[in-house]
């Protein structure tokens, strides 16, 4: 699956569409280049989960709960980790398949030890589709691996 986004708002408001059929134990692995617009993704993903409190993307801290009205989100981001060992400390074992979903940014490079059963969301900015300066849209796609991330994506 694939979708255009033209606008920071578009973004969030598809995230908004993929936190809605958010179950817990869903897992989602975030790929894109800086402000590809992942965080805005998952801002999306977080209101739609009833989290009131500021998104913002935990490249320092690596993991942050929201919790949610219908449940917790579970932020992680990989961006500072250089190996498989170190994941141990994440929290992200611990996490995974547990009462939230988890969506985890810079996680392609840990795909093998995220499981198989995940939803990897590649997120590109279309910077030869406008001027220079212009803000441009984002192309989402969607590749599931796993039945429970085909019906996320089938319910789209």
């Amino acid at each position: 699956m694939q979708v255009v986004t033209r606008s920071q708002d578009e973004t969030i408001a598809f995230g908004r569409r993929l936190g809605e059929v958010l179950q817990p134990g869903d897992v989602l692995v975030l790929t894109g280049d800086l402000g590809a617009g992942k965080t805005q993704l998952t801002k999306g993903i977080a209101a739609a989960l009833g989290v009131e409190e500021d998104v913002t993307s935990p490249t320092f801290s690596i993991l942050m709960v929201y919790e949610g009205q219908r449940m917790p989100l579970y932020h992680f981001d990989l961006y500072r980790l250089e190996s498989a060992d170190q994941l141990e400390d994440t929290g992200l074992y611990d996490l995974l398949g547990s009462d939230g979903p988890c969506v985890i940014e810079w996680g392609e490079q840990f795909s093998d030890e995220i499981g198989p059963e995940r939803l990897d969301v590649f997120l590109s900015r279309l910077d030869d589709e406008v001027a220079a300066g212009e803000e441009p849209p984002r192309e989402v796609k969607l590749v599931p691996h796993g039945a429970r991330a085909e019906e996320l994506v089938a319910s789209l």
